[in-house]
This record gives structure tokens, sequence and C-alpha cells, in this order.
């Protein structure tokens, strides 16, 4: 039977990037009704910003801890874990209850974030020719902004048909539906034959730095950006309505653009990468970039002007959103595959713990008397350490 086995096609890569997304769609579809969801269960926005922080916080617990654990995992049984721990999340999201029930809900969409990259990165490397992995690479990380884009929209559309919560069912079911489709594709792609030159071509790639040393670097990265891109994420709806008075489809319309403009700049990003383009001069670009970003949104809140404030989206879609794929990108090129998982996994726990801290602070920030100035002023002195961080890797690689 082993030749009847498909080749990775298009299909195949719609559902790595459905796997990236379907976690995320918890935390994104919320943030794009927390208006809503704050007024219904009586809650501050800092017992908001506290769901994201305990979805992320088991992210990165899960990444750390479990990495070891999904690489003796199939692929087939690390993508049922995915989706169902994502099912269960939304659909105890769409249960009429407390606040509590919300908290449970988003540690499961925490953990279901535990395994995504590991498992696609590994994908890529055992079924995919090593032509298309960078390309693809950028396409299946754009999922989380596929997410986004898709969680900002429809979440407030069906909210305003059948509640947030009835959004949040419907959201279970295509992620069940998603995940029966993921594994019969997967179950039904070959891997790749393993060349007898393969364990050489791995030592060669660990030239230059050390892998310690380009795991840690990038990590580290990861978690300062993570803090100001949920700090962002969690947030952005909240801002638009509150402070400049969108109407809440319009709140969420500001996260759906950043997630279309991320789509395109991982993709984008990812083409660079496939051509050559160095990560660290990549990821000083993006952090500048995303410092732009976070100061539009200040003076947006300064000038309470409308078109600062979508420029600032741009910026914060195109930049701080664009960083996971040249992180994975970067471990692709340097990392041997049988630690693939385990890297990607420490990695992603590094991003993950950015992303707890990230919407915890800013909710502090915003309920503060300085409101949300004070927090797109937090935003920035994060990213201007992102800057800090990528100037000195273009450096060390130049000497």
């Amino acid at each position: 039977m082993q030749q009847h086995m498909a080749k990775p096609g298009a299909g195949l890569l719609l559902v790595l990037l459905a796997s990236v997304g379907i976690a995320p769609l918890f935390t994104y579809g919320l943030s794009a009704t927390s208006d809503l969801v704050i007024s219904e269960l009586h809650i501050s926005e800092t017992q908001f910003g506290l769901l994201a922080t305990v979805c992320f916080g088991c992210a990165a617990i899960g990444n750390a801890a479990f990495s070891k654990f999904a690489d003796r995992r199939t692929d087939a049984s690390l993508f049922i874990i995915v989706f169902g721990l994502s099912a269960a999340a939304l659909a105890l999201a769409a249960i009429p209850s407390g606040y509590a029930l919300l908290l449970v809900a988003a540690m499961f969409a925490g953990f279901a974030q535990s395994f995504p990259n590991g498992v696609t990165n590994r994908v890529l490397v055992q079924r995919v020719p090593g032509a298309q992995r960078i390309t693809w690479t950028g396409i299946k990380q754009s999922g989380v902004q596929v997410s986004q884009l898709v969680g900002s929209l429809g979440f407030p559309l069906l909210a305003a048909w059948i509640g947030w919560r009835g959004a949040s069912l419907v959201g279970a079911i295509l992620a069940a539906v998603l995940g029966v489709l993921t594994v019969r594709l997967i179950n039904a792609t070959a891997l790749l034959p393993v060349p007898a030159s393969k364990p050489r071509k791995n030592t060669a790639t660990t030239t230059g730095p050390s892998t310690r040393f380009i795991v840690i670097t990038l990590t580290a990265f990861g978690f300062i950006n993570g803090m100001g891109v949920q700090a962002t994420n969690v947030y952005l709806p909240l801002f638009a309505v509150r402070e400049l008075h969108f109407s809440l489809l319009l709140g969420g319309l500001t996260a759906a653009v950043a997630g279309a403009f991320g789509v395109a700049a991982r993709i984008g990003w990812g083409a660079l990468m496939s051509k050559g383009v160095s990560a660290p001069k990549l990821l000083l670009t993006l952090a500048l970039l995303a410092t732009s970003g976070a100061l539009t949104f200040w003076q947006a809140q300064v000038q309470h002007s409308a078109p600062l404030l979508w420029l600032a989206v741009l910026l914060h879609g195109a930049a701080a959103l664009g960083v996971s794929v040249v992180l994975m990108a970067a471990l692709l090129r340097a990392v041997p595959a049988a630690s693939l998982g385990s890297s990607t996994g420490i990695v992603s726990a590094g991003q993950f713990a950015g992303f707890t801290f990230g919407p915890l602070a800013m909710g502090a920030l915003i309920s503060s008397p300085g409101g949300f100035t004070t927090g797109w002023l937090a935003v920035t002195g994060v990213y201007l350490c992102c800057v800090g961080l990528g100037l000195y890797l273009v450096l060390r690689k130049r000497s």
C-alpha cells in the first residue's frame, strides 16, 4: 500500500496551517468580543487579560515539558491532541457558566498549543522535499494569523446572531471537523526516503554558531517579542471600541486586518528566508518596524486618531506578527532533525512565556490611571529590547 500513499501537496499544506491556527482561535475569538464577555461576566479588564495569561502560561509549560514526549509520539496522535483540546476549549466556552469555567477552557486552549510547532516542523522535515520547506514554513506559521483573521471577523458576526457563546460552539465544531481531515491526510502522506548522506548534511548545518547559542537567542527574542505581540493582540479590539468609539464589529476588524497583514508578512518573510536572507538582519528589521507600530498606537491614543490606529495595525501585523516564521525557519536551517522537536519546544516555550506576561501586564496598565497611553509606551519599551538583541545578533554575525 505504501506506493499508493500521497505526495505532499496543497492539502497537506492547508492542514499544517490549520494545525498551527486552531488553538489560538479561542483567544482571538474572545478578544474580538471582549466588550461583550467583560459585560456579561462582570469582570475587569485585568481579569479578562488573565484568560490569555492562563492560556499562554499553559502553552509555555506544555512546550517546555512535553517536547520530548512529542518526539516519541506519531504525527497523527499529536494532531488528535491538538484538535481535540482546541475543540474542548471552545466547547467549554460555549457552556453558559461563569468566569471559572472560562479559565479552565483557557487552560485547554493553552495545552493545545504545546504541540503544533514541533509536529508541523517534523512533518516538513520528514514528508516535504527540502526545496519547499522554508517557503512552507512561512505559510504554515501564518496559520496563527489566519486564526486571528477568522476569529476577529467571525466571532463578532456570529455573536450578533447567536451570542459569543454560540460563536464558540461553531468554533468547536470547526475544530473537530478539521481534526478528522488532518489525521486522514497525514496518514495518507508518505514519509520521504532517508538518504545515506543525511547524517553528514545534519552535521554541516551545525557549523558556525553552536546550536545551543542559536536556540537560546531565538528563545530570548521570541520571549521579548511575544510580550509585545499579545499585549497588543488581546486588547486591540477593546482599545478600538473603548478609546476610539468603534463598533464591536469594527473593533474586531482591527484585529482581523492585523491578522491579514500577519498572514502576508509570514509568507513574505518566509520567502526571503528561503532565498538565503540572514535571520539576524530580518529580526532587527522586524523589531524596528514593531517599535514604530507601538509608537503609532500611542499617538493614536493621544490624538484619538482612527487613521493612526489603522497605520499601527498595519505595522503590527507586518512586523511583530512576522517574527515567528523567522524563528522557525532559523531552527530548520541550524538544528539537526533528531533534536528539532525539542529545540522547537524550547523556542516556542519562550514565545508563549512572553505571550503569558504581556496581556497580564497590559491589563494592569490599562486599568491604572495612565490607561492605554501607559500601556502603549510599555509595549514600545518591550520592542526596543528586541531592537537591542537584534542589533547584537547582527554585529556578532559580522564579527
